[in-house]
């Protein structure tokens, strides 16, 4: 079964936190597939993943180019580049995980709909026997395994 990591954003947004973890994720080699739940989001990622660090680099692609980058970013449940990881932000469906090593579930603490539809994710992919776990950002913007 997949590892599934469940990302609990207090104190970074999302376009601040989704790049450290596409950093821990190519330190291992990991192609990645990011879902998102609106074409907007995806285009909003795609030009903060461009921007996010005067020092790095994150090789990435997004639907309407070609789907041979390391990281994709994408709305569907496709996985055109082989990714070992899948991250799904912004309450985004997940597909059939079977397919992953890991997915990464990054939600918005500061939502009470995210954290509804969060705990729903939770309990169903624990039912289907994946591996669940859950992060919390320190006041340092650090991860905390808090279960």
């Amino acid at each position: 079964m997949t590892d599934v990591l469940f990302y609990h954003l207090t104190r970074q947004p999302l376009d601040k936190a989704l790049p450290t973890l596409l950093e821990k994720c190519l330190e291992r080699s990991w192609k990645v597939v990011v879902q998102a739940a609106a074409p907007e989001r995806v285009a909003a990622l795609d030009d903060s993943l461009w921007t996010y660090s005067d020092e790095g680099f994150l090789p990435h692609g997004a639907e309407a180019e070609g789907a041979d980058e390391t990281i994709w970013l994408t709305t569907t449940d496709l996985n055109p580049n082989g990714a070992a990881v899948r991250v799904l932000v912004d309450g985004a469906a997940p597909p059939d995980l079977g397919a992953y090593e890991r997915a990464l579930v990054l939600f918005d603490g500061h939502d009470p709909e995210a954290l509804d539809a969060v705990r729903g994710q939770w309990k169903t992919l624990k039912a289907e026997g994946h591996a669940v776990t859950y992060w919390k950002q320190t006041d340092e913007g650090r991860w905390q395994r808090e279960a």
